[in-house]
């Protein structure tokens, strides 16, 4: 509730607020500014909105977003679809995409294992994987590629326990020393995880 405030800009304020990272105080400022652009601008933004939820749906192979039911990235064929490698959400998909290093396919789990937060193997696309791995798709190799905090690793090992049993190699990305950093400011588990996964030169 803010004083004094017409009762539109305070509901507009309190829907912004919903959005994460977006606080009061920065919802506040984004309603002014929305104000001073004028109704064009307003429109456009609605319309965006709108367009979105209605025509932006999870693609039926990978389970990223997707306006078709396959999405571009599983439709192209000049992908290696014999390689899927496992996210925890379309960020992460966009970032490993970015590195213009891997040509191979995805799956999107959207979100990591956490029991506290009530999350569980149920909430996560894992049932759309293993389906996956069963079909007529050849998956010779799927990358954990989960973050590394307590729950993408937890989510790592559910995964590796999992796909076991169907004979699919199962690999997780390298972590450790980041280039450029410098190794007295990496801190103790990284250092670690540095060593035990180097490699030959």
């Amino acid at each position: 509730m803010i004083p004094g405030a017409p009762p539109p800009l305070q509901r507009l304020v309190a829907e912004l607020s919903k959005l994460p990272g977006i606080g009061e105080k920065t919802a506040l400022r984004l309603s002014f500014h929305l104000l001073r652009a004028g109704q064009g601008d307003a429109a456009a933004l609605s319309e965006a909105i709108r367009a979105a939820v209605e025509k932006v749906r999870l693609c039926s192979l990978c389970c990223s977003l997707s306006e078709l039911d396959v999405c571009p990235l599983c439709a192209d064929a000049r992908r290696d679809a014999a390689t899927v490698c496992v996210v925890e959400g379309v960020a992460d998909l966009l970032a490993v995409e970015r590195t213009r290093e891997y040509r191979g396919r995805y799956h999107v789990l959207h979100g990591s294992l956490s029991p506290l937060d009530g999350v569980g193997p149920e909430q996560l696309h894992i049932q759309e994987l293993l389906t996956r791995l069963r079909g007529p798709d050849r998956i010779a190799e799927v990358i954990l590629a989960t973050n590394a905090d307590v729950e993408g690793e937890a989510t790592a090992l559910y995964l590796a326990r999992l796909l076991r049993p169907l004979g699919v190699r199962t690999t997780r990305i390298a972590q450790g020393v980041p280039m450029g950093g410098d190794l007295e400011l990496a801190d103790q588990a990284t250092l670690a995880r540095a060593l035990s996964a180097r490699h030959d030169l």
